[in-house]
């Protein structure tokens, strides 16, 4: 019987609908090249102008080779087989279906954040290239083809996607609940896109965490710390912290109180405050609109000066640098006038009859030796 069978097989085929599809086939893959190779650029380059055109058919270029590859095939197919064929329907079908995915493909191309679309939002936006934005948005947009295309597949083989919706609507309130900090960290990271506190590559310092901005995703964002390690905030912790963008600094500052001795001279005093004072102005790291150089409050033990300027620049290792110039300028001032650093005092007083007692027992020795 099976025998038979393949015996009779050359006798079945008929040979000239096979060759006829066979061609159609070919041709197909042969105009797939044609149009996805030179035939688009030629077009592209001798008579499209437009950006968006360009970056379009860019996108399309391989979804569209696709396509033509699949009528070519689905042509031949229906060449081939008869009408009466039991699956004519599902292959129709799997065509649709994979029609649907190609179209989707050159839109989930499109969405790309190169595209000229995010392009033109950002021009019009005035975002920059660090800008956390476009990124987000282009996640979400492609998140959103492939919801489409997903459902638009399923409808068309028969499946019902109001009920799944129904279904869904109905199971929301207990994902929700389970899924209530995760929502919350994409609502967060919406929050720190759109207000954009801080953009990647940034120095920022928050209650819980203080270094370099690395990445900004749906739930969390990356910071690389000082140690260079990398510590993942919830961005629903980040929502709700104040946070200081270190990087948003126009000049860096310098404040901090010097104590001099009590018994400081009060003209080299004033003098050396004086000449402290100049010399910050005189000197180019130092932002020139606010320095303060006062002799402004009285400790218990040292007198206060206080010492406030900016450096101009905001690089951490440039202002150090420059901060311990300032120091060393103001030892050799305050060397150079006679006035020494303040140190830790302590007096000791004594009441009268104890004073007495030990005035007496430090002179018993001395007697003794007198008297010896």
């Amino acid at each position: 019987m099976l025998a038979e069978w393949f015996t009779t097989i050359p006798e079945r085929i008929r040979w000239l609908e096979l060759l006829t599809s066979i061609g159609i086939a070919a041709a197909s893959i042969i105009l797939c090249l044609a149009v996805s190779g030179w035939l688009v650029t030629f077009i592209v380059r001798k008579w499209v102008r437009s950006n968006y055109i360009v970056q379009w058919t860019a996108s399309f270029r391989k979804p569209l080779g696709a396509l033509i590859i699949l009528s070519g095939f689905s042509i031949a197919l229906h060449h081939y087989v008869p009408a009466n064929w039991e699956y004519n329907a599902v292959a129709q079908q799997i065509t649709m279906s994979l029609a649907i995915i190609f179209a989707g493909w050159g839109l989930y191309n499109v969405s790309a954040t190169s595209s000229s679309l995010f392009e033109d939002i950002s021009r019009r936006f005035g975002l920059d290239e660090s800008s956390m934005l476009i990124p987000f948005l282009s996640k979400l947009l492609r998140f959103l083809i492939v919801v489409l295309v997903i459902a638009l597949i399923a409808s068309d083989w028969g499946l019902n996607v109001n009920g799944v919706v129904a279904g869904m609507g109905i199971g929301s309130l207990a994902v929700a609940l389970a899924a209530k900090d995760t929502l919350s960290n994409v609502i967060g990271g919406i929050v720190i896109i759109t207000e954009k506190p801080f953009s990647k590559g940034d120095w920022i310092m928050t209650p819980s965490v203080e270094g370099f901005v690395e990445d900004i995703t749906f739930r969390s964002s990356k910071i690389r710390t000082f140690a260079d390690s990398i510590v993942t905030v919830p961005n629903a912790t980040l929502a709700t912290q104040p946070i200081t963008n270190w990087s948003k600094m126009g000049k860096r500052r310098v404040n901090f109180s010097l104590g001099v001795a009590l018994d400081s001279d009060p003209v080299s005093l004033e003098r050396a405050v004086t000449r402290i004072e100049m010399e910050l102005h005189m000197s180019d790291d130092v932002h020139q609109d606010l320095i303060m150089v006062r002799f402004n409050e009285f400790n218990a033990q040292s007198l206060g000066i206080l010492v406030y300027f900016f450096t101009n620049t905001i690089i951490w290792a440039q202002h150090l640098k420059i901060r311990q110039e300032m120091n060393f300028m103001i030892l050799q001032i305050l060397e150079e006038e006679g006035i020494k650093l303040a140190y830790p005092l302590q007096r000791v007083f004594l009441e009268p009859a104890a004073a007495a007692a030990a005035s007496t027992t430090m002179l018993e020795p001395v007697k003794k030796n007198s008297a010896s």
